[in-house]
């Protein structure tokens, strides 16, 4: 496949729909705060969307619609885990800062946050682990030089760099890139020298790792 450094049209259109999964559409969303012409294009299928929806013969809804819409809504609220409310912009020590979608997540300072040690130079910050549907977003936070497990992978795999810079077989990625693989592709992402790199990485098939020790710690990394 061909990669580049913005997501395909076909994968803002499916945001656009509401057809990606919570993971997925966390990582577009990350990369729409520093994309206008990838925003431009989201907006133009909204509106297409809503202009398709306007033209739609009204459709009869059932006497118990809006009370199994609550309840929906209901369970779905008591199901998900409590998130404190986090002021926009907010940054953590060293200058590093998070998109407004990522932040209401994190739930506050990202440099207070719990993360996760899985390996020399390699931290993690779940924010989206659906077990059933194998769907799952994190944060990776990468020591200048550190090298990432060679992969490859069973599904969809998107990426955006929050700070900071790798690099991998695909090219270069700097802040605000994003990277749409697939199970064509191989890599092996290393943070650039100099700064660490921190990227928001979701998934929805578990990732296929190459060698004995990528495998052994794939489990600690919710891989």
């Amino acid at each position: 496949m061909t990669v580049k450094h913005h997501p395909s049209e076909a994968l803002l259109l499916a945001y656009a729909a509401g057809h990606l999964s919570e993971a997925l559409s966390l990582v577009v969303a990350a990369h729409l705060t520093y994309c206008p012409d990838c925003r431009d294009i989201v907006a133009e299928a909204e509106a297409m969307g809503g202009a398709l929806l306007d033209d739609s013969p009204p459709a009869r809804m059932g006497g118990d619609a809006l009370a199994a819409v609550l309840a929906r809504l209901t369970t779905a609220e008591a199901a998900a885990p409590p998130r404190r409310e986090a002021p926009r912009g907010a940054a953590s020590g060293g200058g590093l800062r998070l998109p407004a979608p990522v932040l209401d997540y994190v739930g506050g300072d990202p440099a207070h946050a719990r993360w996760q040690w899985v390996g020399p130079g390699i931290r993690q910050l779940d924010l989206v682990a659906n077990g059933r549907t194998r769907d799952a977003a994190r944060l990776l936070r990468l020591s200048p030089g550190r090298v990432m497990p060679h992969h490859s992978h069973t599904g969809l795999e998107l990426t955006v760099v929050l700070h900071g810079a790798y690099t991998d077989e695909q090219g270069r990625f700097a802040r605000g890139d994003m990277a749409e693989l697939d199970g064509a592709v191989e890599h092996q992402p290393i943070a650039e020298a100099g700064d660490e790199c921190v990227c928001l990485v979701a998934t929805d098939a578990p990732l296929r790792f190459h060698g004995l020790l990528p495998r052994m710690v794939a489990p600690m990394m919710g891989f």
